[in-house]
């Protein structure tokens, strides 16, 4: 079971400036815990997300090897990828693409075909520099702005991400519109016809309807998991109403009674939770 944690999300949409020392400070201690993937920072516009300008000053700070977690940098055009695959520290680059026209437009300001077309392009970086492209689909369980939205139009997103030889794709429920049935139908249609790309899931919930969801993921195969500590963040780009990230330790602790087999260091992850005090208050 791979766990990714997203200081990135929880991060981007706080309104005060998260000091770079601190940041640093606290994704050194997530290093620490055991996670498979730190989801850490992001080479975009600093004008459209602020909070992320220092990911490079960030990045030198971090003791990538006292830890066996991988880093994932989020990048919203051809651009932030090549700046992001410059950096040998950096093995996944992550990159949103929207079911929704709306929403693909408020996030990357430009439109589905014109993402595809970047993505090709994202790739092949990716591939020449041997980083490896995570592509998150965002608005993949309906979204708020009466955009069409059926299940089958994610199968034919993962067709053409597929023709790329896109390797990991993670459903993201940006605004938490998901039910356990339709994340059971998605996975359980997925998975069994793309056996050999790896389905994660990033769900944002509400505290009440985590559980069911993570459970439904989890035993309809999902073994990849995006969760950020204390359950926040959320996409600044969705909407004024925010539904947070799912808490990673919820997540955790419903995985456990789940018997999923996961290696984490509990005393880091207690660390963990105190300094995100510091960080979000």
């Amino acid at each position: 079971m791979k766990i990714i944690e997203c200081p990135r999300d929880a991060m981007q949409g706080l309104a005060d400036f998260v000091p770079t020392a601190l940041k640093i400070k606290y994704i050194n201690q997530l290093l620490r815990v055991g996670f498979d993937t730190i989801d850490f920072g992001s080479f975009v516009s600093p004008k459209a997300i602020p909070q992320m300008k220092d990911t490079a000053e960030v990045l030198q700070g971090l003791h990538l090897s006292e830890s066996s977690s991988k880093l994932l940098a989020i990048v919203a055009n051809v651009r932030g990828a090549e700046q992001a695959a410059d950096y040998e520290e950096i093995q996944y680059l992550g990159y949103p693409l929207s079911l929704s026209e709306t929403f693909q437009q408020r996030n990357t300001n430009r439109s589905i075909d014109d993402a595809f077309d970047n993505l090709a392009e994202i790739q092949e970086i990716c591939q020449m520099d041997g980083k490896t492209l995570v592509v998150y689909l965002s608005m993949g369980f309906g979204n708020p702005y009466g955009d069409p939205y059926e299940m089958d139009f994610v199968g034919q997103f993962v067709d053409q991400l597929d023709e790329m030889e896109v390797g990991i794709i993670s459903l993201a429920d940006t605004v938490g519109v998901s039910t356990p049935e339709g994340i059971s139908t998605l996975y359980q249609t997925l998975i069994p016809k793309f056996p050999h790309i790896e389905f994660g899931a990033h769900l944002h919930s509400n505290p009440a309807t985590a559980r069911e969801k993570i459970v439904a993921a989890y035993e309809s195969g999902c073994r990849r998991m995006d969760g950020a500590l204390r359950g926040f963040g959320g996409c600044p780009m969705a909407k004024d109403d925010l539904v947070g990230n799912m808490a990673t330790e919820n997540i955790l602790k419903v995985l456990s009674e789940l018997s999923a087999e996961i290696a984490i260091n509990d005393e880091a992850l207690v660390e963990s939770l105190l300094i995100s005090n510091e960080v979000f208050h």
